[in-house]
């Protein structure tokens, strides 16, 4: 017998409920998982997405008011919404069932239950869940096709708060000629937002030419960027021309404009000034019609400060300043760039049905991105080369720049040593408040102040 496609957890206190739903589910679905803990449901769900959980709704000895089972419905479905819950109770009143399903429950399933009932209803649950992933990927879709200025700006996308303000000012200085400056940290699409620029102007006819000032040598700077003549040092064997010149009637992104020393910034403004070069063997000026737009993830009115940026430079070119927001700032907006780059990737390596669960993308939201959308992305490419599935899980995600747990290394596993040291670090975790403290370590008040006086903490 084919066995469905569908991933099962069971959840209950009970373990011969447990084994008894194992055995007889694993003969129709593909994975069944069981749980007799309540509170490492959060935890279960971060590690993986289920299709269909079978919750318990008394976990108490003597309990039939069914509030946990309630409690942990509403944790299930805010985890992940996409997942159907059935409730199990051995009360079958019709209130509780009611209530459940105000509440969002899939079902509600009577124990002892008969075999039959309980695959029918699993199965109903299952082809709810599948819906449900489907209209979500669908809504995603849409918000990804929208072209509007609300959610997107050239290839920049977001609906957040930080980043529709940076959509206003670039589709207001789009239409000029204003020089830009674009601050940032790496990873957060500076140049993206230059080309959106470039894109809206009115030399999007034209060429848009990138330049790395952090890559290009100071011996190398003056014939990169103004070309040089036939001759006039040892390599130059035939005329070049120079970055400005080539992109004279477009526009020039010099990136990284933070890097350059004091003497070639002079260098720099002088041509920004004028608006005409001198090749590197030349007496002869060139007029160049070039819009420059200028990049950054340093501080440059802190290096004013220090005197290592020239502040006529500063200002010159910061007619209009643009700052793109880190995405730890905008995880409002990792949904539709998720779904972004997962249709990338996709076609890119034929995995046409790939999908990313409601509750990885809320692990995703949690992590800080250290290196912003450039990070995400590398982590989506990864995950779809890694990808067994039709869904991506959190385990398929790395992390990479995620800090490393503190691991503490014992001479040997004396209890009170573990003790203390679990003490300290619950302490420390908690800034210093003993009640939150003693309540994850499972300890009254009072008996953390006598441990904590017996360690001498």
């Amino acid at each position: 017998m084919t066995k469905q496609q569908g991933k099962i957890l069971v959840v209950d206190d009970d373990e011969i409920i447990l084994l008894t739903a194992k055995m007889f589910l694993e003969q129709y679905f593909s994975e069944v998982n069981t749980l007799n803990i309540p509170k490492n449901i959060p935890d279960e769900l971060d590690k993986q997405t289920y299709d269909v959980v079978l919750l318990d709704m008394n976990f108490r000895q003597g309990e039939t008011s069914g509030k946990e089972g309630m409690k942990w419905l509403k944790e299930i479905i805010s985890i992940s919404p996409e997942t159907s819950v059935l409730l199990m109770t051995a009360y079958g009143e019709v209130n509780l069932a009611v209530e459940a399903m105000k509440e969002g429950a899939a079902d509600f399933i009577v124990k002892p239950w008969q075999n039959e009932r309980l695959l029918a209803t699993v199965q109903t649950a299952l082809k709810l869940s599948d819906q449900q992933k489907q209209v979500r990927h669908l809504k995603s879709q849409q918000k990804i096709l929208s072209s509007s200025a609300d959610h997107q700006a050239g290839d920049i996308i977001g609906r957040s708060k930080a980043i529709k303000e940076a959509f206003t000012i670039i589709n207001k200085v789009a239409k000029t000629d204003a020089d830009v400056l674009i601050l940032g940290e790496n990873g957060t699409g500076k140049e993206v937002a230059a080309r959106a620029i470039h894109r809206q102007s009115n030399r999007a006819d034209q060429v848009f030419i990138s330049v790395d000032l952090g890559s290009i040598s100071e011996t190398l700077f003056e014939s990169e960027l103004f070309g040089h003549k036939k001759g006039a040092f040892t390599d130059a064997k035939e005329d070049r021309t120079g970055r400005f010149e080539a992109a004279s009637g477009g526009t020039l992104f010099l990136d990284e404009i933070g890097n350059l020393s004091l003497a070639l910034q002079a260098k720099l403004l002088t041509v920004l000034q004028n608006r005409k070069i001198i090749k590197v063997g030349s007496n002869h000026p060139v007029e160049v019609d070039v819009r420059v737009i200028c990049a950054t993830n340093s501080n440059l009115y802190n290096m004013v400060s220090e005197g290592s940026f020239r502040e006529d430079l500063l200002y010159r070119i910061n007619t209009v300043e643009c700052t793109i927001p880190p995405l730890r700032n905008r995880i409002e907006d990792i949904p539709l760039l998720t779904d972004h780059f997962l249709e990338i990737y996709c076609k890119k390596y034929n995995k046409s049905k790939l999908y990313l669960p409601e509750g990885v993308i809320k692990r995703l939201q949690k992590y800080s991105w250290p290196g912003n959308i450039r990070e995400l992305q590398h982590a989506i490419e990864r995950a779809v080369i890694m990808s067994d599935g039709n869904e991506l899980q959190s385990r398929d995600f790395s992390f990479p720049g995620d800090s490393p747990k503190e691991e503490q290394v014992f001479d040997n596993y004396n209890l009170e040593n573990l003790e203390a040291w679990a003490i300290k670090n619950a302490i420390k975790k908690h800034n210093g408040n003993i009640s939150h403290a003693a309540k994850e370590l499972g300890l009254s008040r009072g008996a953390m102040y006598r441990r904590m006086e017996k360690y001498g903490i």
